[in-house]
């Protein structure tokens, strides 16, 4: 992909049950972008003057951005483009990125950029929001681990990941620190099937691959500087896409592992697969 086919505020990577990447900001701000392969194209125009961040998909195969401008997270049916209202929140400073758990409930991070603070909050599978926490550094990355038992957080400017206990309703308790880094800002994060965290080092050219014990494994050298986030995707889900913000272009590089929510999706395209069979009749046989 060439550079600058996304513009600088190249965000929120996340693949469909297909393994296809979609990114915000393809072309133009307020664009969501799909791309297969080498090709990309504009696949979904937000209304202004919302510019898109963050995005999941749910295991029904629905999108949800993030929008900052206007303090919403948007629900878009992938059949139709039809994009509606999920969430409206005017206390947040701006919903930046998105982790979700299988049930669909979502989490939303809520940095203030210009005193390096941060809120954490949750959105109900019925758009109800909570405000989870707040006086936090400046939240970014966050995400959910694959047997939804703790959700991580990582604050940019503070350099600081933190882990918290999960339960099944969303609930938060026990926070304690995974992980502290010693330079370079940090932005999105995902998670493997293996409970490894993949982080961006924005400004650092790289991604750091930490175990679920939060100890360093290994990094991944980049092209580009500004790693905005990062995604799991392709035809096995071992294809991590990295959004580069510097160079306006979509980075790949192969792992053994698949991600996180490319198995939640691909799980639950196997299951309505299998019970598609089921509800077909089989043709009666001669006798």
């Amino acid at each position: 992909m060439p550079d600058g086919s996304f513009t600088s505020g190249i965000e929120g990577p996340s693949c469909d049950e297909m393994g296809i990447l979609y990114a915000c900001n393809f072309a133009e701000q307020g664009t969501i972008g799909r791309v297969k392969g080498q090709e990309a194209s504009v696949f979904l125009e937000l209304p202004q003057p919302s510019i898109g961040n963050g995005m999941v998909f749910d295991t029904h195969g629905t999108m949800y951005i993030a929008d900052y401008v206007g303090h919403n997270v948007f629900k878009v049916d992938m059949q139709t483009k039809k994009l509606s209202v999920h969430a409206h929140e005017p206390r947040m400073n701006q919903p930046n990125d998105l982790a979700i758990m299988s049930n669909g409930i979502i989490f939303a991070s809520d940095p203030n950029w210009s005193d390096s603070t941060g809120q954490l909050w949750r959105v109900d599978t019925d758009g109800k929001t909570t405000l989870l926490e707040r006086n936090m550094g400046t939240t970014n990355g966050l995400e959910v681990s694959p047997d939804e038992k703790n959700l991580y957080v990582n604050e940019t400017v503070q350099q600081r990941i933190w882990q918290y206990d999960l339960d099944a309703e969303g609930n938060l308790s026990n926070k304690k620190l995974f992980h502290q880094f010693e330079e370079f800002l940090l932005d999105g994060m995902r998670c493997d099937v293996n409970g490894n965290l993949y982080v961006t080092r924005y400004e650092g050219s790289l991604i750091t691959i930490l175990s679920p014990q939060g100890e360093h494994i290994r990094d991944v050298e980049l092209l580009g500087a500004n790693c905005t986030n990062v995604a799991f995707g392709g035809e096995d889900g071992c294809t991590c896409f990295v959004t580069v913000a510097d160079k306006g272009h979509v980075e790949m590089f192969r792992t053994d592992t698949p991600g996180r929510s490319w198995k939640l999706l691909e799980t639950a395209r196997q299951a309505n697969l299998k019970s598609l069979k089921e509800t077909i009749p089989l043709p009666h046989g001669r006798g």
